[in-house]
């Protein structure tokens, strides 16, 4: 199934019918302020294992990011971090950044695995955002690749939704995706590493 829903101003129905999929173990692909993602329920253990099915990864092995709607989730999965990481998350989020930070005991639980680390998310885009306070608690995310040399993500909704209708229950169409994932910081050694340039600027918040 594949709706259509404006990041300026998300229908508040539409974004129930996808919160109600998740809540049934169903899986999403939605907008990011970077590219599109593919989602579940972070709760549900069957769907992540679905989504990592589609990725050919195991789930012990997996790098997804928790997609969060603020700050507030973040402590559910995260051993403490001191102010000035804080301050920076603050400055930074919503925004086009994933946050590496050491995990604590709730994450190896989700993904059966012995994580170490995990992977914050907090977009700058209405209808991602909305989806987790709707839902009560973040949703698992990995990005939709494309399989193109040039192109590394896709981006037309439409396109999406012919490559995945048969693997996911909703795709959303909110608009063109971009092609450039987000800037990954490592903050587990207390200091802020960029492993991965994306589409933020992490020295603009430093």
């Amino acid at each position: 199934m594949l709706i259509k829903i404006y990041p300026e101003n998300p229908n508040p129905k539409a974004i129930d019918q996808a919160v109600e999929v998740l809540k049934k173990g169903g899986l999403i692909i939605y907008p990011t302020d970077t590219v599109y993602g593919l989602g579940c329920d972070i709760t549900n253990q069957k769907a992540i294992e679905k989504i990592c099915r589609i990725r050919g990864i195991k789930p012990e092995k997996a790098n997804f990011s928790f997609i969060c709607s603020d700050l507030r989730h973040i402590s559910d999965f995260i051993k403490p971090i001191d102010t000035t990481v804080f301050r920076l998350l603050k400055k930074a989020l919503p925004g086009p950044f994933t946050f590496i930070f050491n995990a604590n005991n709730n994450v190896p639980k989700l993904l059966s695995s012995n994580k170490k680390t995990v992977g914050i998310r907090v977009p700058d885009n209405a209808i991602a955002r909305q989806i987790v306070e709707a839902l009560g608690n973040p949703i698992i995310s990995t990005s939709i690749k494309d399989d193109d040399e040039v192109i590394e993500y896709s981006t037309d909704p439409e396109l999406i939704h012919e490559k995945y209708e048969t693997l996911v229950d909703l795709v959303i169409d909110g608009g063109f995706g971009g092609n450039e994932a987000s800037t990954i910081v490592d903050c587990t050694s207390g200091d802020f590493e960029v492993i991965r340039e994306g589409k933020g600027n992490i020295e603009d918040y430093l």
